[in-house]
């Protein structure tokens, strides 16, 4: 068995994917903030896993796995000592002070890149043929944080699995809300996703002993040769997670999709569709029904409207980047659709995409 080294930059949603790569015995260095580099050092961490058949979750301490957890600080690590870099901040974050050198240096070392943000980096969009990515670039916070990119070395990772940090617990704290699997596109080279199925391949074998005997763990990594499978979550993220703002304020993703199920599966197979222009094929997507069943359990805010609520200025817009004019012409039946639910704040006004702003 292969003993990699991982680069997470990231490390609130990064530690779920740190802990489940622990138990292949890889070394894992999640780049974080100071109070999280002391809180991770210092204590692990800690991360939370709702069990089928189990009234409560269990708790799995990185301390207590088979790899090994460390943290540190943007300027403290260099890229090419790792074979693998994953990318699990939000995309507004690449631009800030020490962040935005470390993903420049990410980028020029070409060590394969993987990223479970749900705004797909820049360069992964260069893998999908006739694609005019220079027309989405507004959607991006700072579209240049992603100029040295080599499309080939980077990979997206669909961040299907749901997590907060608690209210009220220590930083190093992890609770997973919607179990589910990441699902990861094979990069252009063989050898790299050769890595990630190896890695694939560690996390099913898994098992952990809570007491009462072994147990396979949920939250799996799924290596898929589309490009196109991570590309589902988009539909998801328009159809709840943006819908959740409102002109009253955030509501939970379970009632964007449930309040008004004829409106969701409009806006749901609206961008269903943008994915099949783009070339994506219907069993690259999940099915609506599917969908909208784990959105039952979906009962707080999506993280983008906690975001606007708490006054972040700016959020990552992959509504923006669906509703471009490079996928366009198929505007107006989502501006209908939002009408009803209305993420008034986030879709744009129908005046923008008439005259092409969008």
């Amino acid at each position: 068995m292969t003993t990699y080294n991982v680069l997470i930059m990231g490390a609130s949603y990064g530690s779920l994917l740190a802990t489940k790569l622990l138990f292949g015995g890889h070394k894992i260095t999640m780049v974080c903030l100071p109070a999280e580099v002391e809180a991770f050092n210092n204590d692990g961490a800690r991360v939370r896993l709702p069990i089928r058949g189990r009234k409560e979750p269990i708790e799995l301490d990185s301390r207590k796995l088979p790899g090994k957890l460390a943290a540190a600080g943007p300027g403290e690590v260099s890229p090419r000592d790792y074979n693998l870099v994953a990318l699990a901040m939000q995309e507004p974050q690449y631009r800030s002070p020490g962040v935005r050198e470390l993903l420049d240096a990410v980028a020029r070392s070409r060590v394969p890149c993987m990223s479970i943000m749900n705004m797909p980096p820049l360069p992964y969009l260069k893998r999908i043929a006739g694609l005019k990515t220079d027309a989405i670039k507004p959607a991006y916070t700072d579209a240049s944080v992603w100029d040295n990119f080599e499309p080939g070395h980077l990979t997206l990772c669909s961040p299907d699995p749901q997590a907060i940090r608690p209210p009220g617990e220590k930083i190093n704290v992890l609770q997973v809300t919607l179990p589910t699997n990441f699902k990861v596109a094979r990069f252009d080279s063989d050898k790299s996703t050769a890595m990630l199925r190896e890695m694939e391949a560690d996390i099913e074998a898994a098992r952990y002993d809570p007491g009462g005997g072994p147990i396979q763990l949920p939250v799996k990594l799924k290596v898929h040769d589309s490009i196109f499978v991570p590309l589902a979550k988009w539909a998801m993220l328009l159809t709840g997670n943006y819908r959740c703002v409102t002109k009253d304020g955030a509501i939970d993703i379970k009632d964007a999709v449930h309040n008004d199920v004829g409106t969701s599966r409009s806006v749901y197979d609206w961008v269903c569709g943008v994915c099949e222009r783009l070339g994506a094929s219907p069993d690259d997507l999940v099915p609506f029904e599917k969908y909208a069943a784990a959105a039952n359990d979906l009962v707080r805010p999506s993280s983008a409207a906690r975001a606007l609520n708490n006054g972040a200025p700016n959020i990552e817009r992959t509504d923006r980047l669906v509703i471009m004019r490079c996928v366009g012409g198929y505007g107006k039946p989502l501006i209908i659709a939002a009408g009803n639910g209305a993420a008034i704040r986030m879709i744009f006004p129908l005046r923008d995409l008439e005259s092409g702003h969008a």
